[in-house]
C-alpha cells in the first residue's frame, strides 16, 4: 500500500507537469499570451510546487529518467523503479488525453521537437537533463545541501534549461513529458532521442555528483 501511495503521488506530480507545461503550449499557440519565456517559467514552476506537495511523500521524481539515475546510484529499489515508472507515463496519459479532449490538437499537444538535427538535439537534452539531475543529487542525496530550498533549486534548475534550451529542442529532459503527448497526438517523429537522451543524461548527472562530492560513484541495485 506505500508503494502505491507513493506511486500514485508520482502519477499526480508527473500529470500536473504534463497538464500545466505542456498546457501553457497549447494555450500560447492559440494566442500568444505566455511566449517562450512564460511557458518556461510554467515548467519551472509546476515542478516547483509539486515537489513542495509531494516531496515528502515520493521524493517527487516526476521523470523516469530521475527514477533511473536513483535506481543506478543505489538509491531506489527495482521495484520502485517500476512502480514509479508505471506511476509516471499513468499521470502524463491521462494529462494528454485531458488536453485533447479539451483543447483539441493544438500545437500537437506540445510535443517536443528537435528545431535542428537529431544530432544537436540529442547532445542538448543530454546535457540539459545532466544539468537537472545534477542538482537534484545535490539537494536530495546530500545532507550538506538545505533541504527546504530543493524545490525551489529543481524549479529553477528546470525553468533555466527550457528558457535557453527550449529554442532548440523543447527542453524536454524527461521521457514521460515527451512520450505522453506524441502517443496521444500520433506524432511520434524524433521520439528516441527524448527517451535515449534524457535517461543518459540523467544517468551522467548522478554519477558526476556522486564523483564531486567525493563519494566513489556507485552503479547498480540497493544493497
Amino acid at each position: 500500500m506505500d508503494l502505491f501511495r507513493r506511486s500514485l503521488a508520482e502519477a499526480i506530480g508527473t500529470f500536473a507537469l504534463v497538464f500545466a507545461g505542456c498546457g501553457a503550449i497549447m494555450v500560447n499557440a492559440q494566442g500568444d499570451a505566455l511566449g517562450h519565456v512564460g511557458i518556461a517559467i510554467t515548467f519551472g514552476l509546476v515542478i516547483m510546487v509539486m515537489i513542495f506537495a509531494l516531496g515528502h511523500v515520493s521524493g517527487a521524481h516526476f521523470n523516469p529518467a530521475v527514477s533511473l539515475a536513483f535506481f543506478l546510484t543505489r538509491h531506489l529499489p527495482l521495484r520502485d523503479l517500476l512502480a514509479f515508472w508505471g506511476g509516471q507515463m499513468a499521470g502524463a496519459l491521462l494529462a494528454a488525453a485531458l488536453l485533447r479532449q479539451s483543447l483539441g490538437m493544438t500545437a500537437d499537444l506540445g510535443i517536443t521537437l528537435p528545431r535542428g538535427t537529431d544530432g544537436q538535439a540529442f547532445v542538448w537534452e543530454t546535457v540539459l537533463t545532466f544539468f537537472l539531475m545534477f542538482v537534484i543529487m545535490a539537494v536530495a542525496t546530500d545532507d550538506r545541501a538545505v533541504g527546504a530550498n530543493a524545490a525551489i533549486a529543481i524549479g529553477a534548475t528546470v525553468g533555466l534549461d527550457a528558457m535557453f534550451g527550449g529554442p532548440i529542442t523543447g527542453a524536454s529532459m524527461n521521457p514521460a513529458r515527451s512520450l505522453a503527448p506524441a502517443l496521444v497526438s500520433g506524432e511520434m517523429s524524433h521520439l528516441w532521442l527524448y527517451i535515449a537522451a534524457p535517461l543518459l543524461g540523467a544517468a551522467l548527472g548522478a554519477l558526476a555528483y556522486q564523483f564531486v562530492r567525493g563519494e566513489r560513484p556507485r552503479v547498480g541495485n540497493m544493497p
